[in-house]
């Protein structure tokens, strides 16, 4: 039987990158609702949900392309990051936790791809 989505280990991780991502984002100006605040919250949800997604799919290509896609948002996720930091808004350290996650996941994420594939 295949694993079930929440017990891998990318997923999971995915998760903690969305509960920092929340966690940050309340530390952004109000102003920033629905802009940063919107974006990164909605990219930081679309990588654990792409997994789960991709994992309920019948075969493991259609698993891949899930996975990419994840791997992308994960990009989206850290170049929001970035531009927080440039823009010198929202706690650093929780800033800094979340890019941590975001450079961790997709790293993740290309290792479970490569598996997949042989």
């Amino acid at each position: 039987m295949a694993q079930a989505f929440q017990d891998l280990t990318v997923w999971q991780r995915a998760m903690e990158l969305t509960e920092a991502v929340y966690g940050f984002t309340k530390t952004l100006p109000k102003d920033e609702l629905y802009g940063l605040i919107s974006q990164l919250r909605r990219a930081s949800i679309s990588i654990a949900s792409n997994i789960a997604e991709g994992r309920g799919r019948a075969t493991d290509r259609d698993f891949k392309q899930f996975l990419n896609i994840a791997q992308g948002s994960t990009y989206e996720v850290q170049t929001q990051l970035l531009l927080a930091k440039r823009l010198k808004i929202g706690d650093e350290m929780l800033c800094r936790k979340a890019e941590s996650l975001c450079i961790e996941t997709p790293k993740m994420l290309g290792a479970f791809i490569q598996s997949l594939k042989s």
